[in-house]
């Protein structure tokens, strides 16, 4: 992995990792997959759908309880990760292997985001 492929956090316990094409994976953090326990269901905003960075834009859930997922950042969605829906429990498996959706950001507003030890230093002040 190339220090381009790093990861970047929100607050919100989301993730995005920028691809080669210039898009963007969207994930949950370790941290928000160990807080809910075992993933039971994925509900990613749709194909097509505008999202804005910050802003609720889908729905884990886990046998404990059901979050929000936040956008990392703001775009269209341009592609869901099949392979999650189908088995949301990779998500606990491999958090940042198992994105969620891709984004085709409007805007880069990764300046916004966080890095790793940005994120560490959040989770520490929880």
């Amino acid at each position: 992995m190339t220090t381009a492929q790093l990861p970047l956090f929100s607050k919100d316990h989301t993730w995005a990792m920028r691809t080669e094409d210039g898009g963007w994976w969207v994930g949950v953090t370790d941290y928000a997959q160990d807080m809910l326990g075992d993933v039971v269901f994925v509900d990613p905003p749709k194909v097509g759908q505008s999202v804005t960075q910050f802003e609720i834009c889908g729905l884990i859930e886990s046998v404990k309880t059901g979050s929000d997922v936040y956008a990392p950042l703001s775009g269209v969605v341009s592609e869901i990760n099949d392979g999650v829906l189908a088995s949301p429990e990779k998500i606990n498996d491999a958090p940042y292997q198992s994105w969620i959706f891709k984004l085709a950001p409007s805007a880069t507003g990764a300046q916004a985001l966080l890095s790793a030890e940005a994120y560490q230093d959040v989770l520490a002040g929880l």
